[in-house]
Order: structure tokens, then C-alpha cells, then sequence
């Protein structure tokens, strides 16, 4: 057990990063070069940057307490959770991301075992602390780093879904949204949004939902369709849905799925013929001069 106060053991590792700043970053930063340090994702001078302030901040809690969860160190938590989304960000790995910290390990040991280099008492206990601190913070980074890249991935799949639904504008008061992959209940949502919006800002009163790029039809999906179809109504727009393939039609049939007051259509050329002729709309065939 240990048998040093803990108030030595926090004045002997301030004292450390005090006195020894300088070296413990270059080699910090040495450590780092081997296999995690990324030039092509961040500058030199920004990492070297980062890595003094991070110092200097766990000097500052050091001060205070070795208890990483007390109020002492809310700025370098703050720092690590900001250096956490950054590299998330910018394309790092979780261990690349974990070693910012884990790195460090090393240089300040290696500062410890020549501070204490005539008490091997000293040198464990010293050791210890640091190696418990240090594992709690890289324990915390990586956790943040997690949290960060399980939101850009939520963003970017709403993004994809927005994308994947664009509602185009085939003629006057015309609207074409066409489906590709399954219909879910969060892209129902974003369909409904996106049709809607496209409806109130077109004064659109044809809306062609085409599912050429569904490639299957069930309960659920069919819920979904009604369920656009009815808002859409809600609206003022009347919808087709097309793209009806053979083997979609007997599904529907065979699930019992009550399409009859909704226009279907097995092609979306057909489907616009149809909004046309709803429209008001007519075409001639001009003569060849």
C-alpha cells in the first residue's frame, strides 16, 4: 500500500510537470509520432499546441486535487471532450484518438523515475497516481470521441434521407417524389416533411409518388404510402402513386391491402399523362414543316 500523503503525491507530480514541461512535451510529442501523431489530419504546430495547454491545465488541477471527477478539473475536461469532437471530426481513429492521451505515459514516467531515483517507494507511489489519472482521462476521451462519431453518423443518415426523397417539380402544380429502398417509419417522416413542403411552396395539386425503386411492398410499407397519400390530401393535392410492378400488385393483392381509392399507375409516364389530364392540361402533335 501506499504510504505517501496524498498531498506529496500531488506536489511531487506538479512539481514534475512544473520543472519539466518542456521535455515531457517534446517527447510527449515524440511518443505520439511513432503511431498515432496524423500530419495529414492536423498541423504540427496545432497538435504541439494542444498538447501544452493540455499540460499546463492538468498542472492547474494538480494544484487542487488528484480527483479527476472533482470541480479542479472541469477545464480539462472541457478540453478533452473539445479535443474528443475534433478528432472524431477530422478522421480519427478511436486509438489514435485514445493515445493523445494514453502517450503521455511514458515522458512523465520517465520524469517520475528521475525525480524518485533513490526511493523506489516514491517511484511507485508517484507512478501510480499518475497511471490512475491518465487511465481516467483516456477512459473519458474515449467515451466522448464515441459519443461524437454516433452523432455525425445520426446527421449524416438524416442528411442521406433527405437526399434519397427529393420531390421534383415535373410541370405546374405537377410533383414527382420518387422512393428508392425501404420505406421506414423515420423516412416516412422525412417524405411527408419534404412533399409537403414542396406542395406548399408549389401550389402543387398533383403529387406522383413513384416506387419503381422499392423493392418490396408489405403491410408496413403500404401503411407508410397511405399515410403520405392522406397528408398529402390533407394538403389539397390528389397523389398517383406509380411504378406498380407485377409483383408488387400481387403482393398487395394477396396481403389485402385496400389501394382502390388511391390512382395507381405502372409507370410514371403513365402516372404524369394521368396529373396532365387532372391539370387541365393538353398536347398536340404539331405538324412536320
Amino acid at each position: 500500500m501506499s504510504t505517501l500523503p496524498m498531498e506529496r503525491k500531488n506536489s511531487s507530480l506538479v512539481s514534475i510537470l512544473t520543472r519539466n514541461q518542456d521535455e515531457i512535451l517534446a517527447e510527449w510529442l515524440k511518443e505520439m509520432t511513432s503511431a498515432t501523431r496524423r500530419s495529414d489530419l492536423i498541423k504540427d504546430s496545432e497538435l504541439r499546441n494542444e498538447c501544452a495547454e493540455f499540460l499546463q491545465r492538468m498542472k492547474t488541477a494538480l494544484e487542487a486535487n488528484t480527483n479527476f471527477e472533482s470541480a479542479a478539473w472541469d477545464r480539462v475536461r472541457e478540453m478533452l471532450v473539445d479535443v474528443s469532437r475534433k478528432r472524431a471530426m477530422q478522421g480519427f481513429t478511436p486509438t489514435e484518438t485514445a493515445m493523445f492521451i494514453f502517450s503521455a505515459k511514458r515522458p512523465l514516467f520517465t520524469q517520475i523515475r528521475r525525480t524518485f531515483k533513490d526511493s523506489a517507494e516514491g517511484i511507485a507511489d508517484a507512478t501510480w497516481s499518475a497511471t490512475e489519472l491518465l487511465d481516467a482521462m483516456g477512459l473519458y476521451t474515449t467515451e466522448f470521441y464515441q459519443k461524437s462519431r454516433e452523432e455525425i453518423i445520426k446527421r449524416q443518415q438524416e442528411d442521406m434521407l433527405e437526399l434519397s426523397t427529393p420531390v421534383v417539380k415535373l410541370w405546374d402544380g405537377i410533383l414527382a417524389l420518387p422512393i428508392i429502398g425501404t420505406l421506414d417509419s423515420a423516412r416516412t417522416q422525412v417524405v411527408m416533411e419534404s412533399l409537403l413542403q414542396a406542395i406548399v411552396e408549389t401550389n402543387s395539386k398533383v403529387a406522383i409518388i413513384d416506387i419503381t425503386g422499392v423493392p418490396t411492398v408489405d403491410t408496413v410499407v403500404a401503411q407508410h404510402l397511405l399515410k403520405t397519400v392522406t397528408a398529402a390530401r390533407l394538403m389539397g393535392a390528389d397523389c398517383i402513386i406509380s411504378g406498380v410492378r407485377p409483383q408488387i400488385a400481387q403482393t398487395i393483392v394477396h396481403l389485402g391491402i385496400n389501394l382502390m381509392d388511391i390512382t395507381t399507375k405502372a409507370s410514371l409516364a403513365a402516372a404524369f399523362k394521368v396529373a396532365l389530364d387532372r391539370t387541365g392540361f393538353e398536347f398536340a402533335k404539331g405538324e412536320k414543316k
